[in-house]
């Protein structure tokens, strides 16, 4: 009896081990895949941010000639509806960016829950300062469009008005450049701490932090030191965050079992 009772009490912590381990390795499964579908949403709300804040930018660099206001507003009249398009995308991009750092939090808000509310608020300020400088970047266009209630300034002084809206955008772009910087410490820590991304994608997002706070301190102290590093910092502002963006889209996160 004692024999009987010896092999009942084997068999059952048998059957709940295995069950533990079913559970657990259920449990690991479920948020791997979770983890995985969050890890794509981010990668797409990411790719939004680039594709409407770059086109926003490189349509404004090039809309903007320094030191003349008659050829900038000649720009934005023969290109209004792009000027309209690069607005437009502007603001698509900011509330990409909202998205992506909330699928970025949900991501790696168990990594370091105080690391991942720090990034949350740099991307929050960042996209309030950026808010500011569409509506100056609108400002600019309505300005220009609404130049029968201004009778009182001559058609320089409207052009001169435009411009100094337009360069007032560039010139916030470049003091938000240095939150663009900051978000991704956090994110470089939150990256490196955890156990589903390359540790490697850490690195290049700490590289793309400094190169924008070294880009946004130049052109804000001497615009002729900005206009030499600025050739050399396009490529570490993009990298860490092109193969960021790359990775969440294609892998999403590794599986730490198989590390």
């Amino acid at each position: 009896m004692h024999l009987d009772s010896g092999v009942e009490s084997i068999q059952e912590d048998n059957y709940h081990n295995y069950n533990d381990l079913k559970n657990n390795t259920m449990n690991k499964l479920q948020e791997l895949t979770t983890n995985k579908k969050t890890a794509r949403i981010a990668g797409l709300w990411y790719l939004l941010l680039a594709i409407g804040s770059g086109y926003s930018w490189m349509y404004i660099t090039k809309t903007f000639v320094m030191g003349s206001a008659a050829l900038t507003v000649q720009h934005i009249l023969s290109t209004e509806s792009q000027y309209i398009i690069s607005i437009l995308f502007s603001i698509v991009g900011q509330i990409a960016f909202v998205f992506l750092a909330l699928a970025l939090y949900r991501l790696l808000e168990n990594v370091n829950q105080s690391q991942a509310k720090l990034m949350l608020t740099l991307v929050i300020i960042s996209v309030a300062v950026m808010l500011v400088n569409i509506i100056f970047q609108t400002a600019a266009l309505v300005f220009l469009q609404r130049t029968s209630y201004f009778s009182a300034f001559t058609k320089a002084q409207v052009a001169e008005i435009t411009t100094m809206f337009l360069h007032l955008n560039i010139i916030g772009v470049y003091v938000v450049d240095i939150f663009w910087g900051l978000w991704l410490f956090p994110l470089a820590y939150l990256c490196y701490q955890s156990d589903f991304i390359p540790k490697i994608i850490a690195l290049f997002l700490v590289l793309s932090g400094l190169g924008y706070i070294v880009d946004s301190c130049s052109f804000l102290i001497n615009q002729d030191v900005h206009s030499f590093l600025s050739n050399y910092l396009s490529l570490p502002e993009a990298l860490g965050e092109v193969i960021l963006l790359l990775w969440l889209l294609i892998k999403g996160v590794l599986d730490p079992e198989k590390k």
